[in-house]
């Protein structure tokens, strides 16, 4: 196998890469309740009575600086939303930078600055890290570690028959502000980044309905919404069905994807959570959602049955029906 950029983008390509290479390699994979087999967005480390749950990521976007955020901030959202999806509440994160020869300081110090101001948002403290410079041209990485503490462990696999389906807000907003700005596209309402870190909404919502009634998360990064939607219905052997007209789709987003001939679905999110309800606290759900600032145009989208198990179907406005298949890879790449 030749490794492309499509096997760092989501979707299909990666999850191939996954699971020939990586898991076939590591033999030690596990800690606590949830593993590295487990492909979920972080795995717990049993610690006596406590679980706590770890997860890594590496960021590398271009540009650096783009509306709405920047690779910090980024950074920072990414790993906190990792470890909030799996009901863990953040309590410290790691960071690494590669800096290429010859980086501009005064851009290194506005990084930064936005990680500190976003890890004082959740709040969370980064508490170590490490730096090097290289010579090759990659402008800077930043790769991020999380800890927390879970107060309910929340697979990606938990999604129940007759689950509500919710999202905190519109999609494709991340991958389409990046698109817009390496392509000089301007729109009649400019696109911005979705990028910011969820645990105060998810902790919201686990305050109005009990963690308990939360099913299953994932946040929609690569590959976006299409993705998320279809590894937890494929992990929870039940089907997805999604009405078109529900999904929350800024004006921006739809003039850039007609335009572009790209499905915001299949379009990164980096300020978004879907979210897996007992139907009973849908609307208890929905309105905590819509109470904190990163909720604020919430929907329930779907719902979970046994149809077509592992399926996503989307029903259009006129009634129709298809799949929604997963994407080989985003279509927009270094994102994220």
């Amino acid at each position: 196998m030749k490794i492309k950029m499509m096997h760092g983008a989501g979707g299909e390509a990666m999850d191939e890469l996954i699971r020939e290479l990586i898991l076939n390699t590591f033999h030690l994979k596990s800690m606590g309740k949830v593993s590295l087999d487990d492909l979920d967005d972080g795995a717990s480390v049993t610690l006596g009575a406590h679980e706590l749950v770890f997860t890594i990521d590496g960021h590398t976007v271009k540009p650096l600086f783009f509306p709405g955020g920047d690779i910090g901030r980024l950074a920072v959202s990414g790993t906190v939303n990792d470890l909030a999806v799996m009901g863990a509440r953040p309590l410290a994160l790691a960071v690494s930078l590669i800096i290429e020869d010859g980086f501009d300081g005064d851009d290194l110090k506005k990084i930064l600055k936005s990680m500190d101001l976003t890890s004082q948002e959740v709040p969370v403290a980064i508490i170590t890290g490490d730096t090097k410079v290289v010579e090759d041209k990659i402008s800077v990485f930043v790769i991020t570690a999380g800890i927390g503490k879970a107060e309910r462990i929340i697979r990606d696999s938990g999604v129940k028959e007759g689950d509500a389906i919710l999202i905190n807000g519109g999609i494709g907003e991340h991958g389409f502000a990046i698109m817009s700005v390496r392509e000089g596209i301007e729109f009649e309402t400019p696109l911005k980044s979705d990028v910011a870190p969820v645990y105060s909404l998810i902790r919201d919502v686990a305050s109005a309905i009990g963690w308990e009634n939360i099913h299953a998360m994932k946040d929609p990064t690569r590959g976006g919404l299409s993705e998320a939607l279809n590894e937890m219905a494929t992990k929870s052997g039940v089907e997805i069905k999604i009405w078109e007209d529900k999904v929350p789709i800024e004006e921006a987003v739809r003039a850039a994807a007609e335009m572009l001939g790209i499905s915001p679905f299949s379009v990164a999110n980096e300020g978004k959570v879907v979210m897996s309800v007992d139907k009973e606290f849908a609307e208890d759900a929905l309105e905590a959602m819509r109470k904190n600032p990163l909720g604020r145009k919430a929907a329930i989208i779907g719902t979970a049955s046994k149809e077509y198990v592992g399926k996503v179907i989307v029903e259009t406005e006129i009634g129709g029906r298809r799949f929604l298949e997963r994407p080989l890879g985003d279509p927009v790449p270094r994102v994220c």
